[in-house]
C-alpha cells in the first residue's frame, strides 16, 4: 500500500533545477534507501518531503492526501519526522529533553513513548541526563533516530546516516534501525553504497536531480548500481 507519492516533483535552489519531475512512491512499511553522488538532489528531496524546501512544480502526497502547500510543522503533526545531516541536537539541553520536545512538537498519539523509545534504541539510556552537546557523533545519531520516534511518525527520513561517523558507530546506528524494521516506513540517504544494499528493501540511485535506477537490491548488479551512480545508465538495463 502506498504511503507516500511524489508526482513529477520539481525542486529549485534559485535558478537552478536540483531535481527535474521526479515521480516516486513508498510503500507501507518499505525501508527505501536512495544513494547518488553529491549534488544529485538526495537531500533537497528529503526537505522536500519533510516541508523544508518548496515544491517548484507537481505534487506530493501522503496516506493520499495533498500535503504540497503544508508547512513542515503540520506534516510532522500529520506523521512524518525527519532526522536532518548533522543531527541538529540542541547542545545545551539533555537527551532527554530532546527527546521531549519533538514530542511535545509534534502533539501527535502514538505508541512511541519515551520509554518504548529508550527501549528499541537501548545506547541511548545511559545519556538520557548528559548535555547533548557533549556526545559522540554516533550517539548524537541515535538521539536523532530516536527524538524523530518520539514524534510518532507514521514515516522517517533520516538524511547521511553515517556521514562522519566511524565504522564501529556507523555499525550501532544501523544495530538501532534494524530494530525499527516492519515498525515504521523508513527513506534514508546513504552515502555507503555496500550499507544501503545490505540494509534496504529497496534502492533508489540519483543522478542530476533524476532517478536513474529503482529496484530491489537483489535484483540490481553492481555494475548497474554504479553506472547510474555516475548518471551512465542505459535505458532498458533498469530493474523496477
Amino acid at each position: 500500500m502506498s504511503l507516500l507519492d511524489l508526482e513529477t516533483v520539481t525542486l529549485r535552489h534559485g535558478l537552478l533545477t536540483a531535481v527535474h519531475g521526479l515521480s516516486l512512491s513508498v510503500n507501507e512499511g518499505e525501508v527505501l534507501s536512495i544513494i547518488g553522488a553529491n549534488g544529485a538532489g538526495k537531500t533537497t528531496l528529503l526537505r522536500a518531503i519533510a516541508g523544508v524546501h518548496p515544491v517548484a512544480e507537481g505534487r506530493i502526497r501522503f496516506q493520499g492526501a495533498d500535503i504540497t502547500g503544508w508547512p513542515g510543522h503540520a506534516r510532522q503533526r500529520g506523521g512524518i519526522a525527519m532526522s536532518p545531516e548533522g543531527r541538529r541536537l540542541f547542545p545545551d539541553m539533555t537527551v532527554r529533553e530532546n527527546l521531549q520536545i519533538a514530542a511535545e512538537g509534534a502533539r501527535r498519539k502514538g505508541d512511541w513513548t519515551l520509554p518504548r523509545v529508550v527501549e528499541a534504541l537501548p545506547q541511548i539510556a545511559p545519556l538520557l541526563d548528559r548535555a547533548a552537546g557533549g556526545l559522540s557523533g554516533g550517539q548524537r545519531q541515535a538521539v536523532a533516530i530516536g527524538r524523530a520516534l518520539m514524534a510518532n511518525p507514521a514515516l522517517i527520513l533520516l538524511d547521511e546516516v553515517s556521514l562522519g561517523l566511524s565504522p564501529v558507530a556507523v555499525e550501532g546506528v544501523y544495530q538501532s534501525l534494524a530494530a525499527l524494521k516492519g515498525r515504521v516506513t523508513m527513506v534514508i540517504v546513504e552515502q555507503d553504497l555496500t550499507r544501503a544494499m545490505a540494509f534496504s528493501s529497496r534502492l533508489v540511485c540519483m543522478a542530476e536531480g533524476r532517478v536513474e535506477l529503482d529496484g530491489r537490491p537483489s535484483e540490481l548488479s553492481r555494475d548497474q548500481i554504479t553506472q547510474a551512480y555516475f548518471g551512465l545508465h542505459k535505458e532498458g538495463t533498469q530493474d523496477a
